[in-house]
């Protein structure tokens, strides 16, 4: 589904930069298409990185899932003996629980909440791999001379003669 919906976006990609073509402008050069699932799921650098994290990920989990327990059956706890206790000792046991409740949450922020440690070891993992992705497409392209190479998710890469950035960024300018 992924692979044909891809290579539809590839295809109406091709044709519309041929439309906008005029018959005095270059030809469009030479056309490659990447299956980045396939090089997720094949390259073995990327598969062992992904399972390091995904242990790390679990350990946190499970680290979080023990700290939820303890807060529910302390809390469970205080509201078995919450009419036999002193006032002092409602007083001791509610702030024990506050202080799991606030432990917790600090440890959930910490591990998953934007820019976590989960975030930043997932980062940490990915980036250079994909660095290594991005390099051996243009090794690739320039190897065998491709314009353009597109993957599931647009294009991968283009020459930097395409790029018509500048000229965007020129016209946003005037206006």
């Amino acid at each position: 589904m992924l692979k044909g919906k891809s290579f539809l976006l590839t295809g109406l990609a091709v044709l519309l930069i041929m439309a906008l073509s005029t018959p005095g402008q270059a030809q469009i050069g030479k056309v490659g298409y990447i299956d980045s699932d396939r090089i997720f799921a094949e390259y073995k650098d990327w598969a062992k990185a992904q399972e390091e994290f995904n242990t790390l990920y679990k350990a946190w989990d499970d680290e979080a899932k023990e700290m939820q327990k303890a807060y529910e059956d302390m809390t469970t706890e205080y509201e078995k003996q919450q009419l036999i206790l002193s006032p002092d000792k409602k007083k001791e046991r509610e702030a024990a629980i506050e202080a799991k409740r606030q432990s917790l949450d600090a440890f959930t922020r910490d591990v998953f909440g934007p820019s976590g440690r989960a975030e930043r070891k997932q980062s940490e993992l990915v980036k250079p791999l994909l660095d290594k992705i991005n390099t051996a497409i243009e090794r690739v392209a320039t190897e065998g001379n491709y314009d353009f190479i597109f993957n599931s998710g647009g294009l991968a890469y283009a020459k930097q003669d395409f790029d018509i950035t500048d000229n965007v960024l020129d016209i946003l300018e005037e206006q």
